[in-house]
């Protein structure tokens, strides 16, 4: 509505500015108009008292007394040109030093020969003044033309000029009061208005899933804002319904979730108990004077990585993701190459740069760490390349210590980096993602850190740094 008045303030105000202009125009020319005719029936009159024969050469001594007389009575300049556009006389004031005054232009000339009336109105600008000039025949009584009469008339438009602001000036001040009772009309229908809306916009703002939501019991005076109404009590029904859904599915993902992690957790050490009897049964030699040794270590390894799924499965009974972290005063440099130990491929080299690295942690969950690490990068490498290579290195940096696992692999892709770490995310045609997932978050509980460098097609190294506690 507002907008609607100030379009409006401003057509009216553009429309009086052009009628104004117009009634300016229109009054010059009637009152110019009128001024030629009473000059030039004075004229006329002039010419038909006078003693000097009616020729274009005696017009400077007709008209040399009387001039000034027509143009005091008439009050407007008088000029009589001859024919050929010489000026014969003038009411202007000269002087004698004055120079001659110049002749009329030859397209005015043609304009008044040619026109049916024997007529010309001039205009033009001269400083800023407007000049409305018109040029017409001077005939004698049997109307041959003697010569030209013009009359230069000056618009002064400071009376239009100041009604114009006048009614600029009231015409804004009308609308500048419309303008505060449209305001104020505005305020109080919109306070009527959106009162019941303020209500909604109340309860649509408290509403939230994880809460029961109220209904809108009043009655609004508007059918929109009742059916509104109407659809948010609707909505608030659909929404409890889908709490109730979404609830239920929640649970259904978190069982899934749990099942597939515990399932991984599981899985995960089977492989290394797998590789430890084969390597077992490969290297089993009966008479090596070292036999108890290795049936030890052997045996030690097989009962670490059961308790693991021991524990797995005794947290998943208990609804925790993880085994309880069971620290304590370990090397991880000997850590490190005890689970070595289970990996079979003869291109798996260590590097240690101390043999003594001591901190606190779960030592099954140091050995998850370097196993899962060590079996992503075997799956790294294609099968039918020749120089594989994986090098796992343990080193102190500072107050951490650095274990770096190494190969040649394929790399990982551009787009795949950002994902590596998401769980369920894999690029392998088995396995279900969780492994690297489950080991940063372990590395995160000891408060560390996991990154990786890597190039497309020539390998990949992950950096674990663990604090020195």
């Amino acid at each position: 509505m507002i907008v609607l008045i100030l379009i409006a303030s401003i057509l009216m105000a553009s429309i009086s500015v052009i009628q104004f202009k117009n009634e300016a125009r229109r009054y010059h020319q009637e009152r110019l108009d009128r001024k030629e005719d009473a000059v030039k029936e004075h004229i006329n009159y002039i010419l038909s008292n006078s003693t000097y024969p009616l020729t274009e050469r005696n017009l400077p001594l007709i008209f040399k007394d009387k001039i000034h007389e027509l143009s005091d009575i008439h009050n407007v300049e008088i000029n009589i040109y001859s024919l050929n556009g010489t000026l014969l006389k003038s009411s202007k004031a000269s002087f004698s030093v004055d120079n001659a005054a110049p002749p009329l232009p030859n397209y005015v000339i043609k304009l008044v020969q040619s026109s049916i009336e024997k007529r010309y109105i001039d205009i033009k600008r001269e400083d800023g003044v407007k000049i409305r000039s018109s040029y017409s025949q001077i005939k004698d009584d049997k109307f041959k033309p003697l010569g030209i009469l013009n009359l230069p008339y000056v618009e002064d438009d400071s009376f239009y000029e100041s009604e114009i602001q006048d009614f600029l000036v009231r015409l804004s001040q009308v609308y500048f009061l419309m303008l505060i009772i449209a305001f104020a009309l505005a305020y109080f229908l919109s306070s009527y208005i959106t009162k019941s809306l303020k209500t909604i916009s109340d309860k649509i703002n408290e509403t939230s899933l994880d809460q029961k939501n109220e209904k809108i019991v009043i009655e609004a005076n508007s059918r929109e804002i009742n059916s509104l109404i109407k659809a948010y009590n609707a909505m608030v029904d659909k929404l409890e319904e889908s709490a109730a859904m979404l609830a239920q599915s929640e649970r259904e993902q978190a069982w899934r979730e749990m099942a597939k992690q515990v399932a991984h957790e599981i899985k995960n050490p089977l492989t290394p108990m797998r590789l430890t009897v084969q390597n077992f049964q490969r290297k089993f030699n009966p008479e090596a004077p070292d036999l108890n040794q290795k049936l030890n270590d052997y045996t030690k390894t097989l009962i670490q990585q059961i308790d693991t799924m021991s524990a797995v499965a005794s947290a998943f009974s208990n609804f925790a993701s993880m085994p309880a972290q069971q620290n304590e005063t370990l090397n991880v440099v000997e850590v490190v190459e005890f689970s070595l130990d289970i990996f079979n491929e003869d291109y798996i080299k260590f590097e240690c740069d101390a043999k003594e690295i001591i901190t606190v942690m779960d030592r099954t969950q140091l050995i998850r760490i370097i196993t899962n690490l060590v079996k992503n990068a075997i799956q790294a490498i294609p099968e039918n390349q020749t120089n594989k290579s994986i090098i796992v290195s343990v080193k102190r940096k500072n107050n951490f210590v650095a274990i770096i696992v190494k190969d040649n692999g394929i790399g990982i892709e551009k787009a795949n980096i950002e994902h590596i770490f998401e769980p369920k995310f894999t690029t392998k045609t088995s396995g279900m993602g969780l492994g690297l997932g489950i080991i940063k978050n372990i590395i995160e509980n000891y408060k560390g850190t996991i990154t990786f460098e890597t190039k497309y097609g020539r390998g990949t190294s992950f950096i674990v740094l663990l604090p020195i506690t």
